[in-house]
C-alpha cells in the first residue's frame, strides 16, 4: 500500500472503531511498523490541522482516536436531545486529583490524604471510566492499586500524565493541608 492508502486505511479504522486505539495495534491490522504507523499518523493530524477539518485525530499517550473539532461542539449540540449528565462532586474531583498525581495508589492511602471515607467518590470515577484497577498491591489483603484510564486522558484533552499541570500551577492557600499531604506521602 502506498501511503495515501495507508492514511485512508486509518482513518476508515479510527473511524469504524470510534475508541481509542493504539499505536501496535494499528500496525498489527495493517501489517507495518509501529514506527511507521506513528510517523504517518502524525502526518495525518498535522494535515488535519492545516486543512481545518471537521474532525481531528486525538492522541493519547500512544492511543489515537478521530473526533469532531471542539469549535463545532455548537453545531453539533443542536443535533443531540440534551440528556441529564451530573458532573463530579467536590468528593469526586479530589479523589481524581488524588489519583491523577499518586498513582498508582490504594483507596486506604486517598482516605489518609483527605481524611475521609471514599468509596462514593472512587465509584463514580470507575463509572465514568476515568479510573480503572491497575493491580493489587501485594501485602495484607492485597488491595487494589487504582490509576488514571485513557478516557481520562481524552476527557481532560491531555496526551499523557507528563502535562499534568504542576501542583505550584494552583492558588490552594484554602486546601494546603491536602496539597501538603497529597505530596507528603
Amino acid at each position: 500500500m502506498d501511503k495515501d492508502e495507508l492514511k485512508s486505511a486509518i482513518e476508515a479504522i479510527l473511524f469504524a472503531w470510534a475508541d481509542p486505539l493504539s499505536a501496535k495495534d494499528l500496525s498489527d491490522i495493517l501489517g507495518i511498523g509501529t514506527k511507521e504507523i506513528v510517523s504517518i499518523l502524525k502526518e495525518m493530524i498535522d494535515e488535519f490541522n492545516y486543512n481545518k477539518r471537521g474532525i481531528q485525530i486525538l492522541q493519547m499517550n500512544d492511543h489515537y482516536q478521530l473526533s469532531t473539532r471542539p469549535e463545532h461542539h455548537e453545531h453539533l449540540q443542536k443535533l443531540f436531545v440534551p440528556r441529564q449528565n451530573r458532573g463530579l462532586t467536590q468528593a469526586a474531583l479530589e479523589t481524581l486529583a488524588i489519583i491523577a498525581y499518586k498513582q498508582p495508589i490504594t483507596k486506604t492511602e486517598i482516605e489518609e490524604i483527605r481524611g475521609v471515607k471514599s468509596d462514593k467518590a472512587i465509584g463514580t470515577l470507575l463509572e465514568k471510566e476515568l479510573i480503572e484497577e491497575q493491580g493489587r498491591l501485594e501485602k495484607t489483603g492485597r488491595p487494589i492499586l487504582y490509576g488514571t484510564t485513557i478516557n481520562f486522558l481524552k476527557v481532560f484533552s491531555i496526551k499523557s500524565l507528563k502535562e499534568l499541570p504542576s501542583i505550584n500551577d494552583f492558588d490552594l492557600s484554602t486546601n494546603e493541608d491536602l496539597v501538603r499531604d497529597i505530596y507528603d506521602k
